[in-house]
């Protein structure tokens, strides 16, 4: 079963969860948008940079429209159709809460443009705008995504190509959004614009996954030692952490070793390696930055949803 289709309950509170993600998150991925994204003709990918490129070259061409065909309205014109064709194409894995985020997202774009205009937040710093709009797009993306819902767009453009390429999902995707960037760079004839469009991309994506996995300081330790049993007792009694004691082999000598598998915080990492100096200098330790751990000492399913 596509995630998009697993139903909440109505009104119980995974349902209002789910939809107070969609809301905030899509006013601040609008927000992102209209300060700091659309002002300098940034084209970061999906409909809303194409969006962003039809709005400048209309500009002054209509006389509803001075300042140029609006960005949200034309995201909602291409992300209709594009999701009617993916459930054609597709089969139907696009829920009401991908259709009402994307929905939402222009309808606030437009709100925002229409009572604050085009000026940019920061003025005369396209860079600084790059980041802080990558952020509140990421962000805002990441709270969309969290309530079991997808961005649209250029999503069901790339998982059209998959179906009939076999190429991989997250390749497709950077491809249809550098497209869309160099659409930018033909419109404008400006090299700044695909340079800062690729950073907001950048930023997006690592602003995505910061805020669906967490932002964690969590370690993972592998560690081989012949003082396994020191290094056991330290972790079990001193740190009051848990582990996996693991047999293995190595590889040169085929020799039998023990591997210690733990999770523990950033500091009780620093107080175990400096331990293991102690105890065994000659140990073999891998130390792994834990994006989210869910367990006994840590976070349960419940609160990583």
């Amino acid at each position: 079963m596509d995630y998009n289709l697993i139903k909440d309950k109505v009104f119980s509170a995974g349902w209002f969860k789910a939809w107070s993600f969609i809301v905030v998150g899509s006013f601040i991925l609008a927000a992102g948008f209209v300060f700091f994204i659309t002002p300098y003709k940034i084209v970061p990918g999906g409909v809303y940079g194409i969006a962003i490129v039809i709005h400048y070259l209309t500009k002054g061409l209509f006389a509803f429209a001075p300042e140029g065909l609006p960005i949200g309205t034309m995201g909602l014109v291409m992300n209709i159709p594009l999701t009617w064709l993916g459930i054609k194409i597709l089969g139907p894995r696009f829920g009401i809460k991908t259709i009402i985020g994307f929905i939402l997202s222009s309808v606030f774009i437009d709100l925002i443009s229409y009572y604050y205009g085009y000026e940019p937040l920061v003025k005369d710093d396209a860079l600084l705008s790059s980041i802080f709009g990558g952020v509140l797009i990421g962000f805002g993306l990441g709270l969309i995504f969290k309530s079991k819902a997808t961005s649209g767009g250029s999503d069901i453009i790339a998982m059209i190509l998959a179906k009939y390429t076999r190429l991989p999902l997250g390749q497709l995707l950077i491809y249809v959004d550098s497209t869309i960037v160099l659409v930018g760079l033909i419109a404008f004839m400006d090299w700044r614009i695909p340079l800062y469009s690729w950073i907001v991309i950048y930023i997006t994506g690592r602003v995505i996954d910061g805020t669906l996995e967490g932002i964690s300081y969590n370690k993972t330790l592998l560690i081989i030692s012949d003082k396994y049993e020191d290094i056991r007792t330290k972790i079990l009694y001193d740190l009051n952490r848990g582990g996996t004691l693991i047999k293995a082999e190595g590889m040169y000598e085929g020799k039998e070793r023990k591997l210690i598998f733990t999770n523990v915080s950033r500091r009780e990492a620093y107080i175990l390696k400096e331990y293991i100096k102690q105890v065994d200098p000659d140990a073999f330790v891998t130390i792994i930055d834990a994006n989210e751990i869910i367990g006994d000492g840590f976070k349960s399913f419940k609160e990583s949803l």
